[in-house]
Parts: structure tokens; C-alpha cells; sequence
């Protein structure tokens, strides 16, 4: 049963784990994602989607090609950080790293066209990339002799909701911390953070998330795989503070809330949310909503055992 959820398209019964509708899956791609466009001859533009740091290589970027090509030795340029580099390498994953001379847009795979998905349009470069964050996930790589005017569209930022901030208790593990923070960042874009300064715990850093689950995955990553002991800070979101003056501030740490005398008023953000539950657990669910300050708009019955709460 599908619920709230247009579909533009039938979809598909299947099952991963059952193997149900493989088939009509891999029809449906060939049937529904359009051929890439011929734009061999274009200035490069490939999308990094994916990326990872390895400790001898330095940083490992996963693209696709949107236009033009991409030869073994090229310096390419990365729009968003403004830095260039030499690619010593560039492959393909078939499905382990194999390295090829060159990389176009729209490859074809055995004489047949392999369509926007198949085993040539998912790319790896090395490409001596000491600093993890000039290959940030969403950056468009073009060629530095023939720049392209503007990156490929279509690829929008995360934006951080939580804040937190995150300290070592041993101060002398300050630059692990950033060092593994950087590393984080590397394939997890939606992770911000900058230095902070506390008069209690010493030096760290002021870290957004996406929210609570985000924030205690990367906390635990830090302890499990970088060997860190941490001490967090209650976390917070982005509070808009309206002035008496008309200046609008946006602020995610209290500590740098404007003086109470500027202050004309403070909003916070807030979400509209749909709980789909069974009859039974209606109460208990409305409860714990107004405990989170919540305001009920609606409610209906979906079936005759369950219901929808916005």
C-alpha cells in the first residue's frame, strides 16, 4: 500500500531480498532514463558524488562525466574550491578500480549503449589530492586549460539544523580532531564545522548536522575509528534574532546572541510533520507531541485500523 506518494510513473513491485521484479527493474531503466546527451566535444564537467581519503594516496574522488572528456594526465580544476591538480590516474570501477587513458560523456559499454547508468559512468581519479576538503562531494571538476563557464546544475547543499559543539578531553588531540573531521567531510558534505574557543573545556569545534541521529553517527565514528574522547556540548539549532535596528541575524550559538537591549525578537525554526500510526496508539502519540510543544492541525483515517496525525 502506497501512502502520500504521487507517482509519476507505475511503480515497481520488487523485492532485494526476495529477488522479486529484478527484471522489471533493469526493463524499466533501459525503458525510463533517458541516453546521455553527445557532448564529447564540450569543455569537462564531471560531478564528484562520492569520495574518500586513503593515507597514501590522499583523496580519491568518485564522479560521473557530464561533458566532454577527461585524459590521463590532464590538470583539472575544481569549480567550488578553486584549486588544481594533475590526474596521475583515472578508471573506472567494473566492478574493482581498473584504469583506463581517457573518460568521456556517454560512454558506450561492449558496442551498446549503456544509457546515464552503467559500469563506464561511475569514475575514480587520483589525483594528488593532499587537502581532503578540495574534493568535497557536489564540486564539478572541469579542465583548467578550458574551463567550463558554470558547474553542472542540479546539485544543491546540504544545510546544517543541529549544532554542537565538540571537544577533546585531551587537549593534545586537538589537530586529530580536525584532521578526522576533515576526513568525515570528505564523502559527508552535510558536516560543517569551525574552531571554537571554551573558557571551561579548551579548544574544539562548533559542528552543524542534519539532525540528532546525523550528529550522534558522526560522534560515534570519531570515538570507534579516529580513537577520540570527546566531550559534547548540549546542541542547539538556528535561532533568527530580529533587531531593533532591522538587522536579521542568524545564530546557532548562544554565546554570540546579540545584547538583550537589540534584540526586537527571537524565532526558531519548526516542521510540519505527518505521523501515520495505529488507532490504538493515538493517545500516547498526541501526548508526546505536545510535550515537543507541537500544535495539531488534522487528523483522518487512512484505513479503519490507522491513522494520519499532522
Amino acid at each position: 500500500m502506497l501512502i502520500s506518494i504521487e507517482c509519476i510513473e507505475i511503480a515497481i513491485r520488487c523485492s532485494a531480498k526476495e529477488g522479486i521484479g529484478i527484471t522489471e527493474i533493469l526493463d524499466a531503466i533501459v525503458e525510463r532514463i533517458p541516453l546521455p546527451r553527445d557532448t564529447a566535444s564540450q569543455p569537462l564537467r564531471a560531478r564528484i558524488f562520492d569520495s574518500y581519503h586513503d593515507p597514501f594516496r590522499g583523496a580519491i574522488a568518485y564522479f560521473r562525466v557530464g561533458d566532454g572528456t577527461l585524459k590521463k594526465g590532464d590538470i583539472i580544476y575544481f569549480m567550488t574550491s578553486g584549486k588544481d591538480y594533475f590526474a596521475d590516474e583515472i578508471g573506472v570501477l567494473s566492478p574493482n578500480q581498473m584504469q583506463v587513458d581517457e573518460l568521456y560523456a556517454g560512454e558506450n559499454v561492449d558496442n551498446k549503449n549503456a544509457g546515464s547508468i552503467g559500469s563506464r559512468t561511475i569514475q575514480a581519479t587520483s589525483a594528488s589530492i593532499r587537502s581532503v576538503a578540495d574534493a568535497r562531494v557536489g564540486d564539478t571538476i572541469t579542465s583548467y586549460n578550458r574551463k567550463a563557464d558554470e558547474p553542472l546544475p542540479g546539485y544543491q547543499e546540504a544545510t546544517p539544523m543541529v549544532f554542537c559543539g565538540l571537544f577533546p578531553v585531551d587537549a593534545e588531540q586537538f589537530p586529530e580532531l580536525r584532521d578526522a573531521l576533515e576526513k568525515l567531510q570528505l564523502n559527508g558534505a552535510a558536516l560543517k564545522f569551525e574552531p571554537e574557543t571554551s573558557s571551561a573545556v579548551g579548544f574544539g569545534f562548533r559542528c552543524g548536522f542534519l539532525g540528532g541521529l546525523h550528529m550522534e553517527i558522526i560522534q560515534e565514528r570519531l570515538e570507534r575509528e579516529y580513537n577520540l574522547t570527546l566531550i559534547t556540548k548540549v546542541p542547539s539549532v538556528v535561532y533568527q534574532v530580529n533587531c531593533s535596528d532591522g538587522e536579521v541575524v542568524q545564530c546557532s550559538n548562544p554565546s554570540l546572541l546579540p545584547e538583550p537591549v537589540k534584540r526586537k525578537s527571537i524565532e526558531e525554526p519548526y516542521v510540519k510533520i505527518e505521523m501515520l500510526t495505529p488507532k490504538d496508539y493515538i493517545g500516547p502519540l498526541m501526548e508526546l507531541a505536545r510535550d515537543r510543544r507541537a500544535e495539531f492541525k488534522e487528523m483522518k483515517y487512512i484505513t479503519e485500523d490507522r491513522v494520519s496525525i499532522i
